[in-house]
């Protein structure tokens, strides 16, 4: 979920503002005691939270939609209203707004308040609107849930109501199609039935279990990751999972990321953190010893687990967790050398992705904040340069976020777009001038004196666990045999062809196939639909006629490709896994 700020100049998104407002109307009308607190903008739609004790069920959601459509219909105008701040205290007091009265007081007294309000109903907000409710033409509530007031455990758990809004009803009707298509996806569900990972709260929220055929795809993605990365020229390292408290203090992590570190443990009298991030470890591999220009740059990469702690409410499956893998690297390089890196690091993101499948990117430029951020502008400048040659040299549209980059240095964000469309923020290429200076890293140049080297954080797939959800959702679990847990299944139509069976079975583990044996006593067409349900890619099947002649029949999912030699089977199978990607269409198919 992401709260659209400045939406002023977008009508759909003002359209769905409206929205939300006419979506607490209804709601404080058909259910008086509950209390309105905030309703914002967000991606594709908008939300509301009440505090309700009841909670809202179905039902009342489509009894809510009703009496939006009579609100709707009244085409009731928005007005915009200025009010003193102690009078609007006043107002949602005597109004019985609890809510409302505790946002004021905590902002700036800046002398007024404005209020939008239409027919009987009124309520805290900057606007913008539309003109009159009748401007809403199609809209949908979609689910509840629960929500912290203002994101704080500690605060009342409010009841928050999803809903969307389009301009026409044949845009509604596709974006709930694809919420559908979406709900088909969700990686939690397809986890559980092909039995690739579980979260289990007798261990903890947010920290996953890999099962035997989840833990043999993030080997396979792992093995993938590491050959790629020796052929790109980096090394690798391994990295504790804990640290002295002095590592973070110097890091900086302590005094600008403790609400997201775990509490400390006591060793030897000293404290020790788990790590949120494995910078403050490469950059002491980098200090055991005094570099030369001669050795730069260092490119060191690790799959190094982290820890960050995060609230129980935004917890969900594998995209947001506790504990986590991040393919992380560091590049340690002289300013000479940046173009370079920069450049080599961004192809090498961008074909890392295309190798799993993804076709579309959005990329985003972010530069030097206006206030706060260290290091010199010279050098912010020639890291800006630097990212914009190397998106500008790789031919990709990008946008410019001018101020976004964080206060150590400027980035590229790349977003993929996944099979229905959705984009998932993924790799991150970020110049730091912060830690650097920090830990006091130099390099001795060709003058003989002593250097500040450029650092530059990478990581390409983000946090193992999130994209391999990315990786369920974008294939719907019809993975390409190279990714596939199981490969191929070997299926006898009768006892009479199990030797047979466990022959090509044999052969098949030899070749480093990753293949499964059901010589069961069940008929044949229940042993290809639980294939089928596994989305196993190709099924062997074994009959009388097969025996005879020392052929097989093969199946590809859900398709019948005939009789064919052992050998004629293998080529095949060759050539599938050199297509290490579906093409968009036949990943829509698949589902």
């Amino acid at each position: 979920m992401v709260c659209r700020q400045g939406f002023e100049n977008d009508p759909v998104e003002i359209m769905r503002h409206s929205c939300a407002h006419i979506m607490a109307d209804a709601v404080t009308k058909l259910f008086p005691e509950a209390k309105p607190t905030i309703g914002p903008v967000i991606e594709d739609g908008f939300f509301y939270d009440f505090d309700y004790s009841k909670g809202f069920t179905p039902e009342d959601l489509e009894a809510i939609e009703v009496e939006m459509k009579k609100i709707i219909k009244s085409n009731a105008k928005f007005e915009s209203m200025e009010m003193p701040r102690d009078e609007a205290i006043k107002f949602f007091k005597d109004r019985g707004d609890p809510y409302k009265v505790e946002i004021i007081e905590s902002l700036p007294d800046v002398g007024t308040m404005t209020l939008y309000k239409h027919g009987d109903f009124t309520d805290l907000c900057k606007g913008p609107h539309v003109n009159y409710t009748k401007k809403i033409k199609a809209y949908k509530l979609l689910s509840v849930a629960g929500a912290y007031w203002r994101g704080d455990e500690k605060n009342a758990m409010l009841q928050r109501i999803y809903g969307t809004a389009f301009t026409t009803k044949e845009e509604l009707a596709e974006h709930l199609e694809k919420l559908e298509e979406a709900k088909k996806r969700d990686h939690r569900r397809i986890g559980k039935d092909l039995d690739l990972f579980s979260i289990n709260e007798a261990i903890g929220g947010g920290l996953a279990l890999w099962h035997p055929k989840g833990a043999r795809m993030r080997d396979i993605i792992e093995t993938f990751w590491k050959k790629e990365h020796f052929k790109a020229g980096y090394e690798l390292l391994y990295t504790p999972h804990i640290g002295k408290a002095h590592l973070w203090e110097t890091s900086g992590h302590l005094g600008f990321y403790n609400e997201n570190m775990y509490a400390p443990m006591e060793i030897d009298n000293m404290e020790y953190y788990l790590k949120p991030m494995n910078c403050p470890f490469h950059i002491m591999v980098y200090k055991a010893h005094q570099h030369s220009y001669r050795e730069l740059p260092c490119r060191w990469a690790e799959m190094g687990t982290v820890y960050r702690y995060e609230r129980s409410g935004v917890l969900h499956g594998l995209m947001r967790v506790r504990g986590f893998t991040q393919d992380d690297a560091h590049i340690i390089c002289t300013k000479e050398q940046m173009d370079d890196e920069i450049s080599r690091v961004l192809k090498f993101s961008l074909n890392m992705l295309r190798s799993f499948g993804f076709e579309s990117f959005e990329l985003f430029l972010s530069t030097k904040p206006e206030e706060k951020y260290v290091g010199e502008p010279e050098d912010w400048k020639k890291a800006e340069e630097a990212l914009k040659r190397a998106l500008e040299n790789e031919g990709v549209a990008y946008e410019v976020d001018e101020g976004g980059g964080a206060f150590y240095g400027p980035k590229i964000d790349i977003k993929i777009e996944d099979a229905i469309g959705r984009k998932w923020q993924c790799s991150t290429i970020q110049f730091d001038f912060n830690l650097p200076e920090r830990f006091d890293l130099t390099y001795v140049g060709a003058d003989g004196s002593k250097h500040r080297p450029y650092m530059v954080h990478r990581a390409l797939l983000g946090s193992l666990e999130r994209f391999f959800g990315i990786l369920v959702e974008h294939y719907a679990g019809h993975f390409p045999m190279w990714l596939a847990p199981i490969q191929a299944t070997v299926l006898s139509l009768s006892e009479e062809q199990h030797e047979y069976a466990q022959e090509i079975y044999q052969q098949l583990k030899e070749k480093d196939y990753r293949v499964t044996l059901d010589v069961r006593h069940e008929k044949i067409g229940l042993k290809i639909r639980e294939a089928q349900l596994q989305k196993i890619p190709f099924m062997i099947v074994l009959g009388k006629k097969e025996l005879e002649q020392k052929t097989i029949s093969l199946r590809h999912r859900n398709d019948d490709l005939g009789s064919m030699s052992f050998d004629d089977m293998l080529v095949l199978f060759e050539k599938s896994l050199e297509q290490k990607t579906f093409s968009k269409d036949s990943i829509k198919q698949a589902s």
